[in-house]
């Protein structure tokens, strides 16, 4: 052997072992007693230079919960372009006589996740007038259009997706939830309602009162109430069945208290709901509501031909992203991944579902920007299936990219909450050195708990990617876990 070629190895076999060091805060936090047969991936990457800082098991596949929801907002702003917006179109077919229209009116949908959503209005919690302005319009143009009886029936037309609302991955305990709501054609008021309980004494069963807006819905309700502060309390049901069960407990003598659940079939509800506020404006109907996939189902294709009254449209994509990283927005994000699955093109004979499509489409993009995508596995857009599955390595590698190469740079981490004051991390790092320096998606599920984003210290910007699976401690420990293995790596 040569001098050179010696003296290389010797080199070589002394940098290996220093380059796969695990770094000292990450040792400190794999000793934990909870951290027994735990999963702990961690990267964290300077996006200027493309250097990695510092690294633990990075390709590492560990359920991400909905730190996902970056990946489907970064590659929805990367597709549609931070200026997109959804439309929602009221149309009709058949003739307009004498301010008869013979004929029926639809509510052409395109995905659009804000349609009355609670997160567009000052007050997010109640059903203010700003959450109804789209029936409002609505109105406005049938009016003006001289529409005075229609002889058939308000139909929505939801059929730019598929039926299947929720993925099959996710857990029968979010379902009915008004976290679990499914992601339709069309989607209105966050596919979410209130539903109001008086609580009474403590071992009595509250009394349904009513639900905000007043949807027609079964319950079976199995609550007690209890000497607690909030709630421990689950709606469950299937999308499509206007039945709900009611499980848990709630706070005691509580006149007005609140559960949320999901609208189990929103296309159908907003074109009831449609119907029965064109009939208090005077406008008469004569047939009752329906919605695409009930006229399938019965055989009855949707009419082609028909005349728009008026367009509604969405807030712009950079704002819908803001709302789905800062809120933690199911829908918005499942949404966002549907839409981006119209890009894909079937193969001949292939059968695939508006989910599977999305995932194709992402998975496409980031394979295309030289990104190995072997370690993501979507199964939705929010994160919300314990099966998908990412590695802190891909997360990494994208935030990277994200904040130094793409167009819609400013626009992806200006969504992205600030860790101390805003959205999900409101509480994480506050009152730290890293507080306003952090720009971080939390992702949490049971045993679950994850960050990614960005830190910045000094002049320098890093990507940051830490996932936390299968821990044996309280949930609220692993975050201080985590919060103090941030300060370590840079404060330091």
């Amino acid at each position: 052997m040569t001098k050179p070629l010696f003296a290389a190895l010797l080199i070589f076999s002394f940098l290996m072992p220093l380059a796969a060091q695990t770094p000292q805060p990450v040792k400190q936090l794999l000793k934990a007693d909870y951290m027994q047969g735990a999963t702990f991936s961690l990267m964290v990457k300077d996006v200027q230079t493309g250097d990695v800082l510092y690294e633990y098991d990075a390709g590492r596949e560990v359920t991400p919960a909905s730190v996902l929801k970056t990946v489907t907002t970064a590659t929805a702003l990367e597709l549609l372009g931070e200026d997109y917006r959804f439309p929602t179109s009221l149309e009709y077919d058949g003739k307009l006589t004498d301010g008869t229209l013979h004929g029926n009116l639809y509510i052409k949908g395109s995905g659009d996740p804000t349609l009355g959503s609670a997160h567009l209005t000052p007050d997010k919690n109640s059903f203010t007038p700003a959450r109804y302005a789209f029936i409002t319009q609505w109105t406005a143009a049938l009016q003006r259009a001289g529409i005075h009886k229609i002889t058939g029936s308000v139909i929505s037309d939801e059929s730019i997706f598929d039926t299947e609302g929720i993925s099959p991955k996710w857990q029968h305990e979010d379902m009915g939830n008004y976290y679990g709501a499914g992601s339709y054609g069309l989607n209105i008021f966050d596919n979410a309602y209130a539903l109001c309980l008086s609580t009474g004494n403590a071992g009595e069963r509250p009394v349904i009162e009513g639900s905000e807006p007043d949807i027609t819905i079964r319950y079976h309700n199995y609550l007690t109430v209890a000497t607690v502060q909030t709630d421990r309390a689950v709606i469950a049901g299937f999308p499509f069945l206007p039945e709900r069960y009611l499980y848990g407990v709630v706070p005691a003598n509580r006149p007005a208290y609140t559960l949320k659940g999901d609208i189990p079939d929103p296309a159908l509800f907003l074109a009831e709901f449609l119907t029965e506020q064109l009939r208090r404006n005077g406008i008469a109907i004569d047939n009752p509501p329906s919605c695409h996939r009930i006229q399938a189902e019965a055989g009855h294709p949707l009419s082609r031909e028909r005349q728009t009254l008026v367009t509604t449209y969405s807030p712009p994509l950079r704002q819908i992203v803001r709302i789905t990283n800062e809120r933690s927005h199911n829908l918005y994000a499942d949404a966002l991944l549907k839409t981006l699955g119209l890009r894909y093109t079937p193969a001949r004979g292939e059968v695939i579902t508006s989910f599977g499509r999305g995932i194709k489409t992402v998975q496409s993009h980031w394979q295309k920007k030289g990104i190995d995508t072997t370690p993501l596995r979507m199964y939705d857009g929010s994160g919300t299936a314990l099966a998908d599955k990412v590695s802190a390595a891909f997360l990494a590698d994208m935030l990277a990219g994200m904040a130094d190469r793409s167009p819609a740079s400013e626009a992806f981490l200006q969504s992205l909450p600030k860790a101390g004051s805003e959205g999900t991390v409101a509480n994480f790092l506050r009152g730290s050195s890293l507080q306003g320096k952090a720009l971080l998606k939390s992702g949490s599920m049971t045993r679950v708990r994850c960050y990614a984003g960005y830190v910045r210290k000094g002049d320098r910007q890093y990507a940051v990617a830490l996932l936390a699976n299968n821990y044996s401690c309280k949930d609220r420990q692993m975050v201080q876990a985590l919060e103090k293995l941030l300060l370590a790596l840079f404060t330091n």
